[in-house]
């Protein structure tokens, strides 16, 4: 009698440890589905976690009310996680294909608030059950609750080097609501014979079981159906990278990359933005031996730059090798970069851009800056004084660096802002803007060591925008994105983006809500 109930409280410690697991796991999976659809990952992260927090404590509080058939209870607490757990990134896509902004939102935050409700009931029960075994309450509850912290620990670690990475947010869900699925069947054949009626409740978890498992089979697939509508043109080519979300998509001769939802280029303009990012920085520079490349993984920035015969190294540092693979190996994409990975002067390293430029020891005559828009903290350190102090640091007495800065006319205060925190490291800097139909006005910021002089830049012959007529036109901006930005008739004065004063992403949410 004795070795049952020990048998049995170590099955409940057993299930306390697994269920953890998946609750911190559809925590922070929750935030990875309201980062990637919603944007601000920050925010999302902090909104899902405090709503699943608080959905845990509302649980907490309703377990009171749980006295009697506590395992049974438990079982079907189990089958509602798996059930509305396994469906909600699923269904997230969906009710943002077919319904879209702000009732993805609300769909989000209300079942991050019913499963952090649920969640919350399942340890109660289980410290309740063990005391009901026959162990003391402050053992019961001690050894649960550790279960419970060092599932947690494990459910993190699975989430960011397993699942996320491997299966993706949807096939992830599936699989950890089957999990708990599994643990309440286990909890029904483990104390059967606490139960009545029990092959009605274990068919009920069987069904949901099946409908779970049906849910990885095909569930991306009916999911990646439902993003398409997110996009104008067929997806030809989907990844989830260790990094981000890889889309590519084509229609009549149109290829457009996108990275976590975001276009990064359009083959039918994207060399009016590849050619300003290169050939103007190219031109002011003294030498060209050494280019440096920080992102730019298409290869669209190499592609231009292989024009020049005198340039000795290419040298091109993009975080996430899957980009680069790609540009390598997809044949529309190779086509469009004209094989530029094949170049022996390239040499790719996939490192963050901040952590190389610290390591780094060389320095470089031309450095371009082709990194996407700091709408969020790990994006934002690419874009502060630290980061451009490191850029500085790098560069030859003679050379110079573009920089991509994002919409000086849907982002005005952005753009500045970014000018000026370069213009703080002690670079001069000078400031060009140029329509492209995919994106509209986007703006670049051109810094030096030295004074910077436009007379008599020369341009390669091979351009399909560039001359130095257009380009002279580039450094014109209307009164009504220059500089003086005002608000309310008062100018306002700009600021310095740095690592411990992130000012830029708030700006920037603001600046593109309304497109």
């Amino acid at each position: 009698m004795q070795e049952q109930k020990i048998k049995k409280t170590k099955a409940i410690y057993w299930a306390s440890g697994i269920v953890s697991i998946c609750g911190i796991i559809f925590e922070v999976l929750f935030g990875a589905a309201g980062s990637y659809i919603l944007g601000d990952g920050v925010k999302q992260y902090t909104l899902t976690i405090s709503l699943f927090l608080t959905g845990m404590g509302i649980g907490a509080s309703i377990s009171e009310k749980v006295t009697k058939n506590l395992i049974l209870s438990f079982v079907w607490i189990e089958y509602l996680i798996g059930l509305l757990g396994g469906l909600s990134v699923f269904l997230l896509f969906g009710v943002t294909a077919y319904i879209g902004e702000g009732t993805d939102a609300l769909f989000l935050y209300s079942i991050t608030l019913l499963v952090g409700t649920l969640t919350g009931v399942e340890l109660p029960i289980l410290i309740r059950k063990a005391n009901e075994i026959g162990e003391t309450l402050n053992r019961s509850a001690a050894r649960v609750l550790f279960s419970d912290y060092a599932g947690g620990l494990i459910g993190g670690l699975l989430f960011v080097y397993l699942l996320r990475p491997e299966l993706g947010l949807v096939k992830s869900a599936f699989v950890i609501a089957m999990i708990n699925v599994a643990v309440a069947l286990w909890f029904l054949f483990y104390f059967r014979d606490e139960i009545k009626k029990i092959k009605r409740h274990a068919a009920a978890g069987i069904t949901i079981l099946v409908i779970l498992v049906a849910g990885v089979l095909v569930g991306e697939e009916l999911a990646f159906s439902l993003e398409q509508k997110l996009y104008r043109d067929p997806i030809v080519h989907y990844d989830q990278t260790k990094y981000q979300q890889i889309i590519l998509t084509k229609e009549q001769g149109d290829l457009r990359l996108f990275l976590d939802g975001q276009l990064q280029f359009s083959s039918t303009d994207e060399y009016r933005y590849h050619e300003t990012l290169v050939h103007p920085a190219m031109a002011m520079s003294d030498k060209k031996r050494d280019v440096l490349i920080l992102g730019g993984g298409d290869g669209l920035a190499v592609r231009e730059l292989k024009q020049y015969d005198e340039i000795e190294t290419i040298t091109l540092v993009d975080l996430d090798p899957e980009m680069v693979e790609l540009a390598k190996n997809h044949h529309d994409i190779v086509d469009l970069n004209d094989h530029a990975f094949d170049d022996p002067r390239v040499k790719a390293i996939h490192k963050d851009a901040f952590v190389f430029l610290e390591k780094a020891e060389k320095l470089y005559d031309v450095i371009l800056v082709d990194l996407p828009d700091p709408n969020n903290e790990s994006l934002n350190k690419l874009y502060t004084l630290e980061f451009y102090q490191l850029v500085r640091n790098h560069l030859n007495p003679g050379g110079s660096v573009m920089i991509q800065a994002t919409s000086p006319t849907f982002a005005t205060e952005v753009y500045w802002t970014i000018d000026n925190t370069i213009r703080a490291t002690g670079l001069e800097t000078t400031n060009l803007h140029v329509d492209i139909p995919s994106f509209g006005d986007w703006g670049f910021v051109l810094a030096k060591r030295e004074p910077i002089e436009w007379g008599g830049v020369q341009l390669p012959q091979g351009t399909k925008f560039l001359d130095e007529e257009t380009l002279a036109s580039l450094r014109s901006f209307g009164k009504d994105i220059d500089r003086n930005i005002k608000k309310d008739g008062e100018k306002i004065p700009l600021e310095v983006n740095t690592l411990m004063d992130p000012i830029l992403i708030k700006k920037y949410n603001e600046a593109w809500k309304h497109y």
